[in-house]
């Protein structure tokens, strides 16, 4: 499918060109959810848009299909490779169906008439990404989590093989979110597309991706699966502050710093979450002789700290006796 091998990627100015990421080696294959993930200016637009032909490669190699990019018009390029930048789309006159449509244009050309084959594809994109519902709406009309899904809705039109997507769950709400991705995921298996989605969702792409990009400055690129990377602990090479690391039981990003529980019994979720509480709150429990035993039906917490022995009905309520109390803070 896509293939790059010791890519250097930038700017080419007259003097001397500019390099922003270099050594980059990869392959985006069809029917897998590939997620590119790294710091802010680390140079993720600028491979987007080496892919698409819009920057010149500086050096290396980079293939679609066995033929190099380079020898791609825009034209053609379109017809294999469909892009949703972050763009605001500002066409508040156009219905759902006809901003779809447009994505058969690298087809049709400007004219836009659509054949009875356009108009199945167009109706094909629609089902695939769930919007039948308001095929007919204005775009002033839907939300932005309808408008992302038409926005891929557009580029499925395109009929390509490949599928970019710029932080498409930027700017929406968690449900959105967790909407759009699965939907990249089932578009992945069930029309066989290469999904490349650049994104900072380090949560949800663990959940939905097939495969991890990373981008890291002045290294190579890393790849691959998710629960890999995490074993491995490469996927800590994406968070450079040391501050910082990503812990492989609880599958989440925290401080690095070492923290002692007390001694706390009872149902394992409930220990969790006043765990995740009392952690949080700052409360060190080094030098510390309580003990907590968590009681259900109903929930309470039994503090016992010699000779003091309380009752707590909340976690709320624990965390906030405890800040008031002489214990070492961090």
């Amino acid at each position: 499918m896509l293939q790059a091998n010791h890519l250097s990627i930038g700017y080419s100015k007259k003097d001397s060109p500019t390099p922003v990421a270099e050594g980059l080696s990869f392959s985006l294959q069809k029917g897998k959810l590939t997620c590119l993930l790294g710091p802010n200016g680390v140079g993720k637009s600028t491979l987007i848009k080496t892919i698409l032909g819009q920057l010149p490669l500086l050096s290396g190699n980079l293939s679609l299909e066995n033929k190099a990019i380079a020898s791609f018009s825009q034209k053609e390029l379109a017809k294999k490779i469909a892009v949703v930048l972050t763009d605001k789309v500002n066409s508040g006159n156009l219905t759902v169906y006809q901003l779809v449509s447009l994505g058969r244009i690298p087809h049709t050309g400007w004219l836009g008439n659509l054949s009875s084959q356009d108009k199945e594809i167009v109706e094909r994109a629609i089902q695939v990404t769930k919007i039948q519902y308001i095929r007919d709406k204005s775009l002033s009309e839907i939300s932005d989590g309808q408008l992302q899904k038409v926005m891929i809705a557009r580029a499925l039109c395109q009929d390509g093989e490949i599928l970019i997507l710029d932080e498409p769950t930027a700017h929406l709400d968690l449900v959105n979110r967790y909407e759009i991705m699965h939907l990249l995921r089932e578009i992945a298996i069930q029309e066989n597309k290469a999904v490349l989605v650049v994104t900072h969702d380090l949560d949800i792409a663990i959940d939905t991706a097939d495969v991890f990009w990373l981008m890291q400055c002045g290294f190579p690129l890393v790849h691959g699966s998710p629960e890999d990377l995490i074993l491995e602990g490469k996927i800590n090479l994406m968070l450079p502050d040391e501050k910082l690391v990503f812990d492989p039981e609880n599958g989440k990003v925290q401080e690095s710093r070492n923290w002692n529980s007390p001694l706390i019994s009872g149902d394992p979720v409930k220990v969790k979450w006043v765990q995740n509480a009392l952690k949080k709150s700052g409360i060190d429990f080094s030098n510390s002789q309580i003990q907590l035993s968590i009681q259900q039906n109903p929930f309470q917490i039994e503090y016992t700290n010699e000779p003091e022995k309380l009752t707590f009905i909340s976690i709320e309520q624990l965390v906030s006796h405890l800040a008031n109390r002489t214990v070492s803070k961090r």
